[in-house]
């Protein structure tokens, strides 16, 4: 079995430190997210992600690159995407338009990041636009879970062609309720047969596609007392067994406030845990990966902890990796050298996903 490297972190600026180098290099770090304090221009994140690649080759660089308010890069020569919900719009008058140019969305997305050295994005959005979140809100596609998931699914094969991987997010959905994860602990409390029927129907419809999924955290009361992304429930009953699923499973950021209280039984006291006991909690509960993100702000104590922490969880025996954990990580990777930005913008594929955006 190969060792897994289950942590995907930060880095505190736009260049790499020597505490960034370190910690790229700690065995338990598998991956790294890129936000927009890490982006001055097209040559710099390039030269970023390539001295990444240089620190450990392979390590999985990882952006939230959407479309709409969710796009990290938008200068220097980034297209513009526009939010998913242009897409369920267009499908309204449209439906073969739509699918058209959501996949032209995920190969320019997909082709420009790429082009800049970063291999993976946190996209689509799965969730459905049940018009109470303001979290989501645009991000979703639509409101009926058919639609989404065809759109998603054409978005997906746009990133495909242009060699990247893909996520499905919030599993097994965010838009129903209304506080938002990064600073509360949303609760949905509908049934689990209702939740199954729509807001997680695309995560089956996908299960042959999706490449990895992220959880949401937030608490499904009547199925589990934790948080989606903290339950075996969910993610080893429902997500691989009742769906099928077999990607990679990442956790959603550890610092926000729906993973740092998790009840501990139903009805049962909730208590602030440390980075590196609710990273331990999501590995046995299911995820393959875990995110921290904005901690290396400062010091980047929390970064370190999380990953001595995690070693101490494992050899204390409270973490056993899953054997196929490290498989659906590299399978993440892109497997075809990328096209360099001046190519790209003069190659005919290119050019038509532009012409095709709504």
């Amino acid at each position: 079995m190969t060792d897994p490297a289950p942590v995907v972190l930060d880095i505190a600026g736009p260049s790499l430190s020597a505490a960034d180098r370190r910690r790229l290099k700690h065995p338990l770090t598998g991956g790294l997210i890129l936000f927009a304090r890490h982006w001055v221009d097209r040559r710099q994140l390039l030269e970023l992600c390539t001295a990444i690649k240089r620190a450990r080759s392979d390590i999985l660089i990882c952006v939230d690159h959407e479309g709409g308010r969710v796009q990290r890069f938008r200068s220097d020569g980034f297209t513009h995407l526009p939010p998913m919900r242009a897409l369920g719009e267009l499908w309204m008058k449209d439906p073969l338009a739509a699918t058209d140019a959501a996949t032209a969305c995920g190969y320019v997305l997909a082709s420009e990041l790429r082009a800049c050295g970063v291999d993976f994005s946190f996209t689509p959005v799965l969730d459905l636009d049940h018009g109470t979140s303001g979290v989501i809100g645009d991000r979703a596609f639509h409101r009926d879970a058919r639609v989404a998931t065809l759109l998603a699914k054409s978005l997906m094969h746009g990133l495909l062609l242009a060699g990247m991987a893909h996520c499905g997010k919030h599993f097994p959905g965010h838009g129903f309720v209304k506080a938002d994860s990064h600073v509360a602990v949303p609760v949905d409390r509908r049934s689990l047969k209702a939740i199954l029927a729509d807001d997680a129907l695309p995560y089956g419809a996908l299960s042959t596609s999706l490449a990895a999924v992220m959880p949401a955290h937030v608490i499904y009361p009547k199925v589990d007392a934790r948080p989606a992304g903290f339950s075996p429930r969910w993610l080893k009953q429902i997500l691989r067994g009742q769906l099928g699923f077999n990607g990679a499973i990442f956790s959603d950021d550890l610092s926000m406030e729906g993973a740092r209280h998790l009840g501990a039984a139903p009805g049962g006291a909730q208590s602030e845990l440390s980075y590196a006991e609710a990273g331990a909690l999501a590995l046995n509960a299911g995820c393959d990966l875990v995110l921290l993100c904005n901690q290396s702000l400062g010091d980047g104590e929390a970064v370190d902890q999380l990953l001595a922490g995690l070693q101490q969880q494992a050899a204390a025996g409270h973490w056993q990796p899953d054997p196929d954990s490290e498989r659906r990580r590299l399978a993440l990777l892109p497997q075809t050298p990328p096209l360099g930005w001046d190519e790209l913008m003069h190659q005919p594929a290119f050019q038509r996903a532009l012409e095709r955006l709504p």
